[in-house]
C-alpha cells in the first residue's frame, strides 16, 4: 500500500501558501522533516509529501494559526507530553472517550490515574467503537496491540491497521512511509495515523 504523493509545487498552489511559510514551519517543527521526500524525476530531483498528511496538517495550522502563536502550535505537534493525568471520571466528565472504551481497557491493568498515552489508546479504540468499524470485541484486540506494541516504536511515528480475514479481526502498528503490502482477501477497515490522533487528544483536553 504506497500512500500517494504531492509534489511541493502542486502543493503551494492547491494550497495557497508560499515557499517560505512552508520551510518556515518546517524550521518551527510543524511540518516533519520526515514528510520532505526527495525523489528522483526526469526532471531531477524534486521534493515531495505524503499528500493526505500534508493536506491535513496545513489546514489545521491555517485554522489555529489566528488564535495560537507557532511556538505554542508546535506543542500541539509534538510528541507525547508528561506530567497529563487523568482519573477515569475526570476522563468521562470532560468527554474524552466514551464509557464504552474505557470499559476497554483491562480492568488488571487500571490505573488510579491515566497517563496521556493511555488516554491516546482509549481514544483510538474510541474512534473505531464511534464509527461502526469495530465492534467491543473487537476493540479488545486493538487496545491489547497497543498495550503491547506501542511502545516498541519508541515514540517513532506509526499508523495503526485494523484488517479483517475472512471475518475474522487483525491489528497491527507499522511506521509511517514504511511500504505494506496486504494478502488479496485482506479487507484494511481502518487505517489510523497515531501522530494525528496524538493532535486531537491534547486539543480536545486543552
Amino acid at each position: 500500500m504506497d500512500e500517494e504523493l504531492i509534489s511541493k509545487k502542486d502543493l503551494l498552489e492547491l494550497t495557497g501558501i508560499s515557499y517560505g511559510q512552508l520551510y518556515r514551519w518546517k524550521r518551527k517543527n510543524l511540518v516533519p522533516e520526515n514528510w520532505f521526500v526527495r525523489k528522483s524525476t526526469f526532471t531531477g530531483q524534486e521534493t515531495f509529501f505524503p499528500k493526505e498528511k500534508i493536506l491535513s496538517r496545513i489546514d489545521k495550522i491555517k485554522n489555529m494559526k489566528e488564535d495560537i502563536s507557532l511556538d505554542d502550535m508546535a506543542e500541539v505537534f509534538s510528541p507525547l507530553p508528561t506530567g497529563i493525568e487523568f482519573s477515569a471520571e475526570e476522563i468521562i466528565s470532560r468527554k474524552i472517550v466514551s464509557e464504552a472504551a474505557l470499559a476497554i481497557f483491562p480492568a488488571e491493568e487500571q490505573p488510579k490515574k491515566f497517563s496521556f498515552q493511555h488516554m491516546l489508546f482509549l481514544f483510538i479504540v474510541d474512534k473505531l467503537l464511534q464509527s461502526g468499524d469495530a465492534n467491543l470485541d473487537e476493540a479488545k484486540i486493538v487496545m491489547a496491540t497497543l498495550l503491547s506494541s506501542y511502545n516498541k516504536f519508541e515514540h517513532k511515528t506509526c499508523e495503526l491497521f485494523f484488517i479483517r480475514k475472512l471475518g475474522v479481526a487483525f491489528c497491527l502498528l507499522s511506521v509511517v512511509s514504511g511500504e505494506i503490502q496486504f494478502e488479496e482477501n485482506i479487507k484494511v477497515v481502518a487505517r489510523i495515523d497515531l501522530n494525528s490522533c496524538v493532535e486531537e487528544l491534547k486539543i480536545k483536553i486543552s
